[in-house]
């Protein structure tokens, strides 16, 4: 389900709902019109546990192929950051990898 005109999911919209940004932002961040932004709402209201139903089923999915891309890419990742620093780069390459270290 797109927002008309757009591809914007409703999915999209309600990741933003549900966490309680402002309708501004998300207006912005999808580049929305106020209108576009209360048509959605209104279905989504109107239409709440059909959408929500799909909504659930939406996230379970994303997190299920997210788990496997995590999964498939374990040896390659861990190969990765175990290359030294580019030529030219070993102090943005330090930096970096102090930044990592604190988180």
């Amino acid at each position: 389900m797109t927002i008309s005109g757009t591809r914007i999911t409703l999915y999209d919209v309600m990741d933003y709902v549900t966490a309680q940004y402002p309708l501004k932002f998300i207006c912005d961040l999808f580049d929305l019109s106020e209108e576009q932004i209360n048509i959605a709402l209104a279905y989504i209201e109107a239409n709440q546990t059909e959408v929500e139903a799909e909504y659930q089923k939406v996230i379970k999915e994303a997190e299920a192929l997210r788990l496997y891309y995590e999964e498939q890419n374990r040896e390659r990742v861990a190969r990765i950051a175990t290359l030294p620093a580019p030529p030219g780069m070993e102090a943005a390459w330090e930096k970096l990898q102090a930044s990592k270290a604190r988180h």
